[in-house]
């Protein structure tokens, strides 16, 4: 029974790990830590756990983690997993990061994005980005695994097949994304529904969000050359969900159709057990993937663009869902384990 341990764990992320782990028959939650909640059990915290969990939660030390615990979720604010990583790392543990310390691996573009100096450049040198239908044999060995964003999981996943496979003009890709309040965090989700702004819509971070030098790093791989977005996301007046409308342009008339553009996504996720690709003239709505670990996708051909909608549960597929299936393949469980 694998020992695994949530450090910052009560945020939402940190109650999907719970939730997706209890059901996990290989593995035994052993710790939770955080420095907001010390000493408090989580069932103070997540009334529904009682009966099921009857953890305290610890000062997230080191010393202490390492002693109780195999593989480490940390469910930390962004800047913050920097200071334990090399700790546990050191003490010969496995760490899954949800937050972005390890995501970038040029720091010039992290301390711009995010505005604080990096301090652990020799572990991001080996942190392995953990979008499991791109990166899956990587992860299996990796030490540290750095979990993908939440907008950049249904971003990429759309894109990944035209990346790798058609010539398309990537300087022109629009990627059109709109999330419900829960990815901002709980704090700020209870602020917006009890504020008038919960009947608004609105974008936000426009053209400086913090998940674009990620899709970039990422599609540049790829593609096998510089690719640049333009990301502009958008506040749903909803809890969770993510859905992405992308557009890019032909650099050239391709002699597939439609019909013939669908089918070389399903190749391309042929063996995915959590990306759907809709039928010819099908696009993905938020009930389809909310509470899942799945990216849907649906395609539109037209003579001169292609137009991709993908869509993900936030706080799953886009964060704790993702996380559990990247400990699945670092330990060799069934992928789905847990997870449907």
């Amino acid at each position: 029974m694998l020992k695994v341990g949530i450090v910052g764990v009560t945020g939402y992320t940190g109650e999907e790990l719970i939730r997706i782990l209890l059901r996990h028959p290989g593995v035994k939650i052993s710790g939770l830590f955080s420095s907001s909640a010390c000493a408090k059990p989580i069932t103070e915290i997540f009334p529904a756990f009682a009966g099921r969990l009857d953890l305290v939660c610890l000062k997230p030390e080191s010393r202490d983690i390492a002693a109780k615990c195999d593989l480490i979720f940390l469910a930390l604010p962004h800047t913050t997993s920097m200071d334990l990583v090399p700790q546990l790392i050191k003490a010969g543990k496995r760490v899954i990061d949800l937050s972005a310390d390890y995501r970038l691996k040029d720091l010039k573009t992290y301390e711009k994005f995010y505005q604080y100096k990096h301090k652990d450049k020799a572990n991001l040198k080996h942190a392995v980005y953990g979008l499991p239908e791109l990166y899956r044999a990587q992860i299996k060995q990796a030490k540290i695994v750095a979990n993908p964003g939440c907008y950049p999981t249904a971003a990429i996943l759309a894109l990944a097949p035209l990346a790798a496979l058609v010539p398309l003009d990537f300087s022109s890709v629009v990627i059109d994304a709109k999330s419900g309040v829960s990815g901002a965090g709980r704090k700020k989700t209870e602020e917006f529904f009890s504020s008038p702004d919960k009947e608004d819509f609105k974008a936000y971070k426009v053209g400086v969000h913090q998940h674009t030098p990620e899709i970039n790093q990422v599609l540049s791989r790829l593609a096998g050359k510089k690719v640049k977005v333009t990301f502009v996301p958008h506040l749903l007046p909803v809890k969770t969900g993510i859905l992405e409308t992308i557009y890019v342009r032909k650099s050239q008339k391709p002699k597939a159709k439609s019909q013939k553009l669908v089918e070389l996504y399903k190749r391309f996720y042929k063996k995915e057990p959590f990306v759907k690709i809709k039928a010819e003239g099908e696009f993905p709505g938020l009930k389809d993937v909310v509470g899942t670990n799945f990216c849907d996708i649906g395609i539109k051909d037209n003579p001169e663009s292609v137009i991709i909608v993908s869509a993900i549960d936030n706080l799953i597929k886009g964060a704790s869902g993702q996380a559990v299936q990247n400990m699945n393949i670092m330990y060799g469980f069934p992928e789905t384990a847990g997870l449907r």
